[in-house]
């Protein structure tokens, strides 16, 4: 009862400093109210790779009992979420006599068929270094991040993870994309085409035009201009499944324009593993720049964050300092203790 008034307090008071909870996840997550939390983003203990002194997930002896735990626990944040939320997970694989088990794959299946989960996206973490002494296999390098949503409708904020667009200029007068695109280059080559007709020459042209000013009103950041029999469509050749390759055939060209805000960061995130702070306390933190685009893009300013695995504390924390509030709870009173230190250093 003293928990389910802290988390509630909690989550009506104007207090950004995470809350941390010790206790067992699922028990935990129990106390939470319904459709309270914006956001979950979480790393469970990984099956079968280490010995946790406080025990619980991970331990188990079949990885079939650590699926299913694990549902478990996805069933309380599916419950706990905003309908408009979204829940990341980050796992990663096990080995057993020299057979790769394919965790990670295996948890997120179950989510979608089991509890209806929708994935959005499977971000492939490069991790960049890493260390193994088998000699029959490559060096494992990467991880899993799941971004999973409730609904369609979902809070995301595209524009708030943006990467800053280089900007065009103006050159002896005439405006030059940052990547060096001019206009001359394709004048000439609609010029000079030969599977273009006469009307199909003069539309790209004023097309072109028209692409010039709207690149030099700020209204894209850059462009492309795909011709026909000049440059390879962008997916596909075959006017049935592309609408590309349709486009091209029907019109003779088409444009890929950047977007003036800045371009989307892709699937495959390049982050060096946390192996400073916290070595002592927590050997599987993960690192604070896994957590930065998920909770910009998919939790409002406003919003609450949770980490139901929180460990020592790492998503609490970029939370705190993105503005955030949050909940972190972890079975070890141990590592909720440090979580806490860890984040107070910022009050």
């Amino acid at each position: 009862m003293k928990t389910l008034l802290r988390i509630s307090e909690y989550l009506n008071s104007a207090q950004m400093s995470p809350l941390f909870v010790s206790g067992d996840s699922l028990n935990v997550l129990r106390l939470i109210p319904s459709k309270s939390i914006d956001f979950c983003m979480t790393s469970p203990p990984y099956w079968n790779q280490r010995e946790y002194c406080s025990g619980g997930i991970g331990l188990e002896e079949d990885y079939n009992d650590y699926i299913a735990n694990l549902l478990q626990i996805a069933g309380q944040l599916f419950r706990v979420l905003k309908d408009t939320g979204s829940f990341w997970l980050n796992l990663g694989d096990s080995y057993v006599n020299k057979h790769q088990m394919g965790i990670p794959w295996r948890v997120a299946l179950a989510l979608m068929d089991e509890q209806n989960w929708i994935m959005r996206n499977d971000v492939i973490w490069h991790k960049i270094k890493g260390m193994d002494t088998s000699k029959d296999k490559l060096r494992p390098v990467h991880e899993y991040i799941f971004h999973f949503v409730k609904k369609n409708s979902y809070y995301y904020d595209v524009d708030g993870i943006r990467s800053k667009p280089r900007q065009a200029i103006v050159k002896n007068g005439a405006v030059v994309t940052a990547t060096g695109v001019t206009g001359i280059k394709y004048r000439r080559q609609i010029e000079l085409s030969t599977a273009l007709s006469r009307k199909e020459k003069l539309y790209a042209k004023q097309a072109l035009e028209d692409n010039l000013k709207r690149l030099e009103k700020g209204d894209i950041s850059d462009f492309r201009m795909v011709i026909r029999k000049q440059h390879r469509t962008t997916h596909s050749d075959s006017a049935r499944v592309s609408g590309r390759a349709k486009e091209l055939a029907q019109r003779g060209f088409y444009f890929l324009h950047y977007h003036p805000k800045g371009s989307k960061p892709g699937d495959v995130w390049d982050i060096v593993p946390e192996d400073t702070f916290g070595r002592g306390a927590h050997y599987a933190s993960y690192p604070e720049d896994l957590c930065k685009i998920p909770i910009v893009s998919t939790c409002p300013k406003d919003g609450v964050v949770l980490d139901p695995f929180c460990g020592t504390g790492t998503t609490n924390l970029v939370a705190f300092q993105l503005g955030r509030k949050s909940v972190g709870i972890d079975i070890s009173e141990e590592y909720v203790t440090y979580a806490r230190e860890r984040c107070r250093i910022l009050l």
